[in-house]
């Protein structure tokens, strides 16, 4: 993740390359083709949300709609630490456009909603109407409704043949306080006038090599924030203290079916199996 800041302009532009991120989440969710693609924009729009924090600060993103996908949920922390999944991997729909059809995957009628984790009384969350679903209009509208902040939004995700990620990344550009919407503009057009980033990204060039292109024409500082990546805060201590909230006649239950009992991380995928000791040591701390 990359931060350029034009102070003298007011304005501030973040980017990132996510192909490693969203290739991990394709592996972990086994997703289809149209999945990846969703999946992957959105763990992107957390990774671009996640520059927009503050030391220790947590942000989470769900899109829920009428489509098949039915909901993705992605979470993001302020060292670029990014967790995601989709409720339903499987489902791939035929190319639109040439273009994976995401929005088509979402569907027309649903909800963003947005929950900050900004260490106050209370947790601050927005929701907004889906306008595109197609991930990157969902998260501009949302930006200029809800936080009233006018941004500029790019997301991309390309896929090889075999379904691997080929690129994937993203811009966010917003006006410093008080936030005017002049540079936006501006730096808007300059954006649309440069081929996809996820071209670029595959032609080899790095999130800070575009932010200097965009910003080209405006006096900027480039600031290096930190690497995104992939990774779950799940664990098999956090996952034994969710067995416990399960009481001891629930979990008895499903050690006299299954033999044991296994928990699945949404997020990561990752397994965690408890079999009878594990279980009874539990019980026992009832």
């Amino acid at each position: 993740m990359y931060l350029a800041m034009a102070k003298k302009d007011g304005g501030r532009g973040y980017a990132a390359s996510t192909t490693g991120l969203v290739e991990e989440a394709r592996l972990r969710h086994n997703t289809s083709p149209t999945a990846t693609v969703a999946l992957g924009r959105a763990l992107t729009a957390a990774a671009l949300m996640s520059g927009l924090l503050k030391v220790g600060q947590r942000v989470a993103l769900k899109w829920e709609g009428s489509g098949p996908l039915r909901k993705i949920i992605v979470e993001a922390d302020s060292k670029g630490r990014v967790r995601g999944y989709v409720a339903e991997p499987g489902v791939d729909l035929s190319l639109l456009h040439d273009e994976h059809d995401v929005a088509g995957a979402i569907g027309s009628a649903g909800l963003l909603t947005v929950v900050r984790d900004l260490h106050l009384a209370d947790l601050a969350e927005g929701v907004v109407h889906l306008v595109t679903s197609d991930i990157q209009g969902d998260l501009t509208y949302f930006l200029e409704q809800s936080d009233q902040v006018p941004s500029a939004v790019e997301i991309g995700v390309s896929l090889n043949e075999d379904g691997s990620v080929a690129a994937a990344g993203g811009i966010l550009i917003q006006p410093l306080p008080p936030y005017e919407p002049t540079i936006v503009e501006r730096l808007k057009e300059r954006l649309q006038e440069m081929p996809p980033v996820t071209a670029m990204l595959a032609d080899g060039r790095k999130p800070e090599e575009i932010l200097d292109e965009v910003f080209a024409d405006v006096p900027h500082t480039l600031l290096s924030k930190y690497p995104v990546r992939f990774e779950c805060n799940c664990s098999r201590e956090q996952t034994a203290g969710v067995l416990v909230s399960l009481g001891r006649e629930e979990l008895e239950g499903i050690l006299a079916s299954e033999g044991q009992v296994s928990v699945d991380c949404h997020f990561c995928h990752e397994e965690y199996v408890f079999d009878r000791a594990d279980v009874e040591a539990i019980l026992a701390a009832l």
